[in-house]
């Protein structure tokens, strides 16, 4: 049976979409939460449409004071999604139309090509903003959480064995550095971001007279001057998802930061550890096990991980094979980047709830630490300072390392006797390596875990946090 001809592009067609193609095709369903940007895109492309005679002042002035209404009636949750117009941009200009006749002049210069890619561009803008927010906030309860326990030491580890002694807050101040380039990563796509398509047509622009930097300009398409920024390849500017990478690589990436982070945590709180615990509020227990109080905001963390980078492998493949400029395929590029954005802001609160709840156990921590085997490579440097090589240095350490597993003592219990026919070099003061605060206090390098530097990265962290 024929169907009615779709309003939007129905002039070629002597019948509309079959029903299961109509629901093959919507994106409505989900490209509904663009209608902010969608709105001020039109408004834009109005009030240049007035500017440059194409429109008069009087139907601009209609055009937005419909879409303003429009706006506050999805706002209160009174507008009626259609599918059968198939997307965010054509509900909201055939309700338009219906209320403001000179709203048959909209798309005037305008396809739908430049438009979605006007409307993506501001999301990103927003979401950018939004998650650098998160992100800060992050931040600023880790700085809190070292700030608390800045003479708290605990044994850092490589390959999951104790290794060195460090401070818990450098420790923590290492989340701070890869939460810092995630912020710098959003803002570069944010920057990327901010160049306006619209005027670009479907593919080839238009043949009237538009002023596409007025529109850039209303929109905020501009550069630290104030400048327009205006994409230069019409082409380019319709069928260009650099962005939609660029921004799902940024939450993949984060994701991971979040995934070695709960990783951390979630040792630390296990009883073996026992270093920190974790908030009831972001835990959960077992159905069957009483005892258990399982650190599920931290493993769903890590799950997340997964999820960002399953967006970020959809969008990479899904652009990869096409011809320029527009292809239908590319609706597809909106679920992945929805979600990731939302599972980003996500991760981020709960990250930041699950830190701000957490407390560290001080006794297990200075237990772990007072291990003399985590000085080791500190006895080495004492060798050094006395003129051995360090390859020899090593050696000999090792071979004191192996002498104390076989007597079963801490290192620093041997007998000075014992050690000394290990190597000349040890003396009498050889024991003083064991010393904490002195073998802490001897790193005094940039970006070291000592206490003069320690104390130098809270000042750069707590001016860059504010």
């Amino acid at each position: 049976m024929a169907k009615k001809a779709q309003a939007t592009w129905g002039g070629r067609f002597s019948a509309g979409p079959a029903g299961l193609m109509l629901r093959f095709s919507e994106s409505v369903s989900f490209d509904r939460r663009l209608a902010p940007f969608d709105i001020q895109g039109s408004k834009a492309h109005s009030a240049m449409l007035a500017k440059v005679g194409l429109i008069t002042r009087k139907e601009r002035d209609a055009i937005h004071r419909g879409l303003d209404a429009i706006a506050r009636d999805i706002r209160r949750g009174k507008f009626t999604w259609r599918t059968e117009l198939e997307d965010v941009h054509m509900n909201i200009e055939q309700a338009l139309t219906q209320r403001v006749p000179a709203a048959a002049k909209l798309h005037t210069a305008r396809s739908r090509n430049d438009q979605v890619a006007t409307d993506m561009r501001l999301y990103f803008k927003a979401a950018c903003a939004e998650i650098s927010a998160h992100l800060v906030a992050v931040q600023r309860v880790l700085l809190k959480v070292a700030d608390k326990n800045q003479d708290v030491l605990i044994p850092g580890y490589t390959h999951l064995q104790r290794a060195q002694p460090v401070f818990l807050a450098h420790h923590l101040f290492a989340y701070l550095e890869m939460l810092q380039r995630d912020a710098e990563r959003f803002a570069a796509v944010a920057d990327h971001a901010n160049w306006c398509p619209l005027g670009s047509g479907a593919i080839a622009g238009t043949t009237l007279r538009i002023d596409r930097e007025f529109t850039a300009e209303l929109l905020g398409f501009v550069d630290s001057a104030g400048r327009p920024r205006v994409t230069q390849n019409s082409m380019d500017a319709v069928s260009d998802r650099d962005v939609f990478i660029e921004f799902a690589t940024a939450c993949a990436l984060a994701g991971v930061h979040f995934s070695r982070i709960a990783e951390d945590l979630i040792l630390w709180a296990s009883q073996e550890f026992k270093f920190i615990d974790l908030p009831d509020a972001f835990c959960t227990g077992s159905s069957l096990m009483p005892q258990k109080k399982n650190p599920d905001s931290l493993e769903l963390l890590r799950g997340k991980s997964a999820r960002l980078q399953g967006n970020l492998h959809t969008l990479l493949t899904l652009a990869k094979g096409l011809p320029l400029t527009y292809n239908r395929d590319l609706q597809e590029d909106k679920p992945p980047v929805f979600d990731s954005h939302d599972q980003t802001a996500l991760c981020l609160q709960v990250l930041a709830g699950t830190l701000a709840g957490l407390k560290v156990n001080r006794a297990k921590c200075a237990a772990a630490v007072a291990d003399p085997a985590l000085l080791a490579t500190d006895l080495a440097d004492y060798l050094v300072r006395k003129g051995v090589s360090f390859r020899e240095a090593h050696h000999a350490v090792g071979a004191v390392v192996k002498l104390a597993e076989q007597q079963r003592v801490p290192l620093d219990q041997l007998a000075f006797a014992e050690v000394r026919t290990v190597h000349p070099a040890f003396k009498s003061d050889w024991k003083s390596v064991f010393q904490l605060d002195h073998a802490m206090a001897r790193r005094t390098g940039t970006g070291m875990p000592g206490p003069a530097q320690l104390a130098r990265q809270f000042t750069r962290w707590q001016k860059l946090l504010g």
